[in-house]
Parts: C-alpha cells; sequence; structure tokens
C-alpha cells in the first residue's frame, strides 16, 4: 500500500494576484514604474499624432 497525503493541493495564485502581490510590496517602484510608463505612452501618442498632422492648405 503506498501513502499518499490527504491534504487538499490549493492550485497556483493567479498571475493577477501574483501580479498585486508584488506591487503591494514594491508599492514605490511599482508606481513609478507606471508613472514613466504612462508618461512615454502618453509622448509616443502625441509625437505619432503630430507627425501624422494633416497639411492644410493657406
Amino acid at each position: 500500500m503506498s501513502t499518499e497525503s490527504n491534504q487538499p493541493t490549493t492550485p497556483p495564485p493567479s498571475f493577477v494576484k501574483l501580479a498585486m502581490r508584488n506591487m503591494v510590496r514594491k508599492g514605490r517602484q511599482s508606481l513609478l514604474h507606471f508613472g514613466l510608463t504612462a508618461v512615454g505612452l502618453l509622448g509616443f501618442i502625441t509625437l505619432v499624432a503630430w507627425l501624422g498632422r494633416p497639411t492644410l492648405p493657406q
């Protein structure tokens, strides 16, 4: 007879839970990275809009 552990196995935590736990643990660094990402994305969108603006005849 083989012995099996009768402990209920818990599923591994989801990626969202792991990300939230990591954000809470590294609060200031996560906020800094989020801010830099947001500024970079807004800058990129602004640059693309500026480069692709239509030229109107005068």
